[in-house]
């Protein structure tokens, strides 16, 4: 597995994959930046910066997280979750076929190892709360705003 770190508005990126795919992609509120981006990564790269520069909405890079089958099963769900919008756990729970396993959804939902990419920032609270994130609430609050169509506002990094 190659590694690379590189800077985001929203902190120090780590992104790790190979030719099967991209397993990770996580950020921290410090760490150093990789300053030779293996090629196996760039694409990945270029997209999420693209992403936070307002001129990308979706993904086109090959994914391979590693979870349970049940845990792959939320992250596709949470792929279809369009750009700019939100869903909640319960909605996204009935859509995956079982409203009672919220919780479960749930816990799939804050195990999800490819921040951004499979938007787990888009699922709120029922009440339109902003509800658990793994990269702090204040990551989830922005790449919200960033996605919202009546915001125009660049993230600068």
């Amino acid at each position: 597995m190659n590694t690379a770190t590189f800077k985001t508005p929203l902190g120090i990126a780590t992104i790790i994959g190979d030719e099967n795919g991209i397993a990770v992609i996580s950020i921290a509120d410090q760490g150093e930046v990789t300053t030779e981006i293996p090629i196996i990564l760039q694409e990945a790269i270029t997209q999420l910066n693209e992403y936070f520069n307002k001129t990308r909405t979706n993904f086109t890079f090959k994914l391979n997280p590693k979870g349970t089958d049940f845990q792959q099963k939320v992250w596709k769900g949470l792929l279809e979750i369009p750009y700019g919008k939100t869903i909640s756990y319960l909605e996204l729970s009935k859509k995956l076929g079982d409203v009672k396993a919220i919780r479960a959804v749930a816990s799939a939902n804050g195990k999800n190892p490819l921040w951004i990419v499979v938007p787990c920032h888009r699922v709120i609270g029922t009440d339109g709360s902003l509800t658990g994130y793994a990269g702090g609430l204040w990551r989830k609050k922005e790449l919200l705003e960033l996605e919202n169509p009546s915001n125009q506002r660049v993230l600068n990094f």
